[in-house]
């Protein structure tokens, strides 16, 4: 390099220096009391709660209106982009495709630095190369990899500060959630159970990458639970396991939440392995479908609850478990609220696990009752008939939102939708597909497109009998639906709410949606041109509140006309 090029080079980099704006340190303080700042979005979900609930409220249902595009950053990768920004006194971090760490001025887009992770080649994923987002302790984030790995990186340099393998990548494990910081430890989950893998919760030291615990959600033998995977019949067919735990599934791929007064972190759980083919492993299949409690010093379970008990439609219980104090029966309650892409809404004792409500969001014919511990009756179709919801179920893993200003809880939902499903004998091979499925949307106007899964293209060609979507308000406490606001597609965005009662969210069709979360009507919207598959947030710089949210390779950010 010449004297002049590496006079050049070093000019840049102070320039850069200079305009990185101040950033205190993001102790665990800071993470408990994440809502007393609401200028920053420190957490996955907003905060330890969840709720993706902002205090912020610049912007209103009168001034909706006037929201304007500020900026955009681009993203090199095509795919889905799933990622939720942090943002940290005027620092956006991110990632995106395949495990990048980006570095952006919040209130310019400028970009102050890029972290990329060398991928193992022979990484195994099953959708795709998503990253869901990053953890923040101190001056360190955290991101999990596809291929199984949980990297520290400081936040002024984006340099690698430890890189600690998480599990086995050849086998199909996977890291894809944002990680969530716990005290002084990091906590993820491992995606794979399309491939057979054996799903666990584990923590890490923050400062070392040291396993602290790690929590199976597949029990083995003589563990609490493994008698729900139950010894063959002597009837039973021949493709039955009498060891089907072994290859359980049960991954963990989206991000929990945690209560600080109990000191428990809750975790959704995917579903069984193989996901389709129930014969194949009898019993109930703990801890699949189902939430988990656990002490966040130790990874001990305290209370679980099964959604969906030898689940054979692939409900994975990923959702986001979502944290509120409501009024129950006119008592105060540590509740737990839940959307379940098996089609029901739940509210749960979040202190004991103990089931309080069930009740369909969409339509539902797997099951018909609960008992009164909340275990579903099923009703299983016989074959070759449809099953509502359909295998993507009524919502997914893209996060709700409880507003405790209007006591509704939010979620995007795949309506009318069903599928024709149909299990078949699959053999265990490590690192290939152990769906064990053969299945097929219904629809119900012959010769008509089918609805499309999780990735479309830009024209929507199939009709409305197949499936439409929309948002729901539902009383969190009840899950009686309050209003829906229609979407020309189903839709795969997450929803931001905020203390002045506007709600964001997006959809597969491109357009960015402000709707006024008391009424369900439409303040503003505006077309990105492609789907949103993530969860705005929002976040205030100088006094200036903004909204983010990505469309196909695009991050936009909005703000007030000026």
């Amino acid at each position: 390099m010449t004297r002049r090029a590496t006079a050049a080079a070093l000019a840049l980099l102070l320039a850069a220096a200079a305009s990185y704006r101040v950033q205190a340190q993001v102790t665990y303080d800071r993470l408990l009391n994440a809502a007393k700042e609401p200028r920053n979005w420190l957490i996955y979900s907003g905060g330890y709660f969840s709720n993706r609930y902002s205090g912020l409220t610049k912007i209103t249902p009168a001034n909706a209106k006037d929201l304007e595009l500020k900026w955009m950053y681009q993203a090199a990768v095509a795919g889905g982009w799933q990622t939720t920004p942090l943002v940290v006194d005027g620092i956006m971090y991110l990632t995106q495709r395949p495990n990048d760490v980006v570095a952006l001025d919040a209130k310019t887009g400028r970009v102050f630095w890029i972290y990329r992770h060398q991928l193992d080649p022979t990484q195994i994923v099953c959708c795709g190369s998503n990253n869901r987002g990053l953890a923040i302790l101190g001056d360190t984030l955290y991101m999990g990899t596809l291929d199984a790995h949980l990297i520290a990186i400081d936040t002024r340099s984006g340099r690698p500060v430890w890189n600690t393998r998480v599990a086995d990548n050849k086998a199909g494990y996977s890291v894809t959630l944002a990680p969530l910081v716990v005290k002084d430890k990091v906590i993820v989950g491992v995606g794979g159970g399309e491939y057979g893998i054996r799903g666990f919760v584990a923590a890490f030291d923050a400062r070392t990458g040291r396993e602290a615990w790690r929590f199976y959600t597949i029990p083995g033998p003589n563990e609490p639970g493994a008698e729900t995977w139950q010894p063959c019949p002597p009837d039973a067919k021949p493709f039955c396991d009498s060891e089907a735990w072994k290859h359980g599934g049960g991954s963990v791929w989206v991000t929990g939440s945690y209560d600080p007064s109990l000191n428990l972190t809750y975790w959704g759980v995917g579903n069984a392995g193989p996901d389709w083919n129930a014969d194949q492993r009898p019993g109930d299949n703990l801890y699949t479908d189902s939430v988990v409690a656990l002490d966040a010093d130790t990874g001990r379970l305290k209370w679980h609850y099964q959604f969906t008990p030898h689940d054979r439609y692939d409900y994975d219980s990923v959702q986001v478990p979502v944290l509120a104090d409501i009024t129950w029966r006119g008592a105060p309650l540590k509740a737990m609220a839940w959307a379940n892409r098996n089609g029901n809404f739940y509210v749960l004792d979040r202190e004991t696990g103990k089931f309080l409500v069930g009740k369909p969001f969409v339509k539902v014919n797997w099951m018909d009752t609960f008992d009164e511990r909340g275990r579903p009756h099923q009703t299983v179709q016989p074959e070759g008939q449809p099953t509502w919801p359909g295998n993507q179920g009524g919502t997914n893993w893209y996060s709700p939102s409880f507003s405790p200003h209007t006591g509704l809880f939010y979620i995007s939902a795949w309506e009318n939708y069903a599928t024709i499903f149909g299990g078949t004998p699959v053999e265990y091979q490590e690192g290939r597909n152990f769906g064990g499925g053969q299945n097929r949307p219904l629809v119900p106007v012959p010769g008509a497109p089918s609805l499309p899964g999780l990735r479309r293209g830009p024209i929507n060609n199939w009709t409305e009998a197949a499936a439409s979507g929309g948002v729901l308000a539902l009383d969190a406490a009840t899950g009686e639906r309050k209003w829906r606001y229609p979407m020309t597609d189903v839709t795969d965005s997450g929803i931001l709410t905020t203390a002045s009662d506007v709600l964001f969210t997006g959809g597969r069709e491109g357009y960015f949606h402000a709707i006024d979360a008391r009424t369900g009507s439409l303040l503003w919207k505006t077309n990105l041109g492609a789907q949103i598959v993530n969860g705005p947030i929002t976040y205030e710089v100088d006094g200036r509140q903004y909204v983010a949210a990505i469309s196909g390779l695009s991050l936009g950010v909005f703000g007030l006309r000026e």
